[in-house]
């Protein structure tokens, strides 16, 4: 090799090893952004998380009667009320209240809302058939009906296949409660992504809001997965039967 070649190499490993000098000297002072690469793109939305239903601390009379497996000979089906085995709580004044029948039914329903300080029902709505399975809501405020603060009212479902027969009838029943809001939990929803409503409910122990609030987002994107299996979620953790129709 001759000089001139051999100069030329000098030089360029020099340069090399000055240039490699500057960028260790220069790199502490670079954006952090800038030395970091992500790992992935951001998707934008943040996941809603799945709500965690605490019951309220204080006892309260009254719970769920019914559910299960139930039917005639012709017809079997698990029918069972959205609540919880205590008396779940809301702070709606006229809140919705749910219900789910697994199969189809070519009997009618009859929902009742019952005040225990009272003889008659506060509402008794009938559901002729046929009856669709999966779940259904009864909008209290479509029947004027308001729920006083501090009374435990009892509601039901209930499958007839026999109305000259009122024993044979199917029931499934739970209670509620209207009760005033926690502390700071309005300022939280309203502050809130709409996905993360039914966890701020289900976390102050306020059942049928929770259910409610999870019922509005589903009714707006029916087919969304993680939307059902939060609301499947929400039933395992009372002990209500799947959710599944046939």
């Amino acid at each position: 090799m001759t000089a001139a070649p051999r100069s030329l190499l000098v030089r360029r490993s020099a340069m090399v090893s000055i240039a490699f000098a500057l960028v260790m000297i220069l790199l502490p002072t670079l954006p952090l952004e800038a030395q970091q690469k992500p790992t992935e793109p951001s998707t934008g939305a943040k996941a809603s998380t799945e709500p965690v239903y605490k019951p309220p601390m204080r006892g309260a009379p009254g719970g769920r009667v019914g559910g299960g497996t139930r039917g005639t000979g012709r017809e079997a089906f698990v029918l069972s009320v959205v609540a919880p085995a205590h008396t779940g709580l809301t702070t709606s004044e006229q809140p919705e209240l749910f219900w789910f029948i697994s199969n189809a039914s070519s009997y009618p329903v009859e929902f009742t809302v019952v005040d225990p300080q009272k003889t008659d029902p506060l509402l008794e709505l009938r559901i002729e058939p046929p009856v669709a399975a999966g779940f259904h809501k009864v909008r209290l405020a479509d029947h004027g009906v308001r729920l006083a603060p501090g009374v435990s009212y009892q509601w039901y479902v209930a499958v007839v296949p026999d109305s000259g027969r009122r024993s044979k009838d199917i029931l499934a029943g739970g209670s509620i409660e209207r009760v005033s809001p926690p502390d700071g939990l309005k300022a939280k929803i309203a502050q809130a992504p709409k996905n993360d409503v039914p966890s701020l409910y289900a976390e102050a122990g306020l059942w049928y809001d929770a259910v409610a609030a999870l019922g509005e987002l589903i009714d707006r994107t029916p087919t969304d997965r993680t939307l059902l299996d939060q609301r499947s979620a929400l039933m395992r953790q009372v002990g209500l039967p799947e959710t599944k129709t046939e």
